[in-house]
């Protein structure tokens, strides 16, 4: 009895360290209210997780119609894509396979592993291996919709 107590205690510390471990400073988005829904509410929400945050220019890709923006999270290349509508945002994002190797009928070699994001009129593309990037972007966004 003693020692499944002492495996419970031991597994429940190791958890409460890898929460606190992870948490970081990494802004949570929870209410509606503070949704982001905008390239610029994504780009105050990651400046105010005190990450080198720097606007690098634009990218076309061919699978999206609006053109995005292109930041540099860290030093890693973020692309942002801000729809008219989140109803053509979500049409959009029904056009990723789950893997992010296809978009509609593009079909797409990635250098890393894609990680696709939606939030609200959003799809947010980082492509690379990064966790502190991955993690700020899913504290952001959510859990991505599609990729590796």
């Amino acid at each position: 009895m003693r020692t499944i107590k002492f495996v419970i205690e031991a597994t429940l510390s190791m958890l409460l360290l890898f929460s606190a471990a992870c948490a970081g400073n990494i802004v949570q988005v929870d209410s509606p209210d503070e949704q982001i829904n905008s390239y610029d509410q994504l780009l105050t929400a990651l400046q105010s997780n005190e990450q080198t945050v720097e606007v690098a220019g634009y990218v076309s890709q061919p699978f999206f119609a609006p053109e995005g923006q292109l930041i540099k999270l860290d030093g890693e290349d973020i692309q942002i894509f801000e729809f008219a509508s989140q109803g053509e945002a979500d049409s959009a994002a029904e056009s990723i396979s789950p893997d992010g190797s296809s978009i509609g009928t593009s079909m797409v070699s990635w250098i890393s592993s894609p990680h696709f994001y939606q939030a609200g009129k959003l799809i947010v593309l980082y492509v690379g291996e990064d966790q502190n990037v991955i993690s700020s972007l899913e504290g952001l966004l959510g859990l991505q919709i599609a990729g590796r």
